[in-house]
């Protein structure tokens, strides 16, 4: 499980999260959404650390480490955090001169110390896994935004990580590649993959996510069932973001966003 207790994050005096609270189950989906600058992307990287919370405790798995201004967390207390982490980015950052089986392979041979013979057999299992076992000598150049989405999930994985993370892993691509990221993001789902997607589209967020934590201003606005947080919402700032979107994708521009 990750507890995320009165988390605070500040860039110099700009607060970007403010005193957020945050249970995230084994086997869960938690969809955090919302408009841009409100904390998304931000939250998500303070559960594994790329960006270190001002003050507050996070809890992952037995690793818990508190957080003050001030105050300097060890290399090995990140490290206990980071290693049950997975991380899929916007952008992809795959490794340019690597092909995609060498892209998966090199956290579980440089990191684990697997013989390249056991961390070749895991790649192509996972690259089997979200339909890319036929692009596994392909170069990320060759490939279309997907298919890199879905090399940089199968790299996430290969760590074996107890959440995996998403940052927006759809908004650089057009709809109709947007649609393989969504099934394997789907799929992961239905076998229990626990996950925290940071997104604007509703569609990823309404047909992967069972828990959904509608952000702005650095706070949390509302959080519940995502079905009724995107069905029926409490709160007139919520209703209000999910109809905009909602109209956006209607009009085919919204999908990616």
């Amino acid at each position: 499980m990750i507890e995320l207790s009165h988390i605070r994050k500040n860039f110099g005096d700009l607060q970007v999260i403010d005193d957020i609270s945050l249970k995230v189950n084994e086997g869960s989906v938690t969809a955090l959404v919302g408009p841009s600058g409100g904390g998304k992307s931000t939250l998500l990287r303070c559960i594994n650390l790329l960006e270190i919370p001002t003050s507050g405790t996070i809890r992952l798995g037995d690793a818990v480490i508190e957080f003050a201004p001030g105050k300097k967390v060890g290399w090995d207390a990140v490290q206990k955090i980071r290693r049950q982490t997975g991380m899929v980015f916007q952008n992809f950052q795959l490794f340019p001169h690597r092909t995609a089986l060498e892209n998966v392979m090199e956290g579980l041979v440089t990191v684990l110390k697997w013989p390249r013979e056991k961390a070749e057999a895991r790649a192509r299992e996972l690259l089997t896994k979200v339909g890319m076992a036929h692009k596994v000598d392909s170069w990320p150049s060759t490939l279309s935004g997907g298919q890199q989405q879905r090399v940089a999930i199968a790299r996430a994985l290969a760590m074996s990580p107890r959440v995996l993370l998403c940052d927006e892993p759809t908004s650089a691509l057009d709809p109709e590649l947007a649609t393989e990221v969504v099934e394997v993001l789907s799929k992961l789902a239905a076998e229990g993959t626990t996950m925290v997607i940071a997104t604007h589209d509703l569609r990823l967020a309404s047909r992967v996510a069972d828990h959904a934590v509608f952000l702005e201003a650095g706070k949390v606005v509302e959080q519940g069932a995502a079905d009724r947080v995107f069905g029926a919402p409490e709160h007139e700032r919520t209703r209000r973001f999910v109809s905009s979107i909602s109209a956006a994708v209607q009009s085919g521009y919204g999908e990616g966003i």
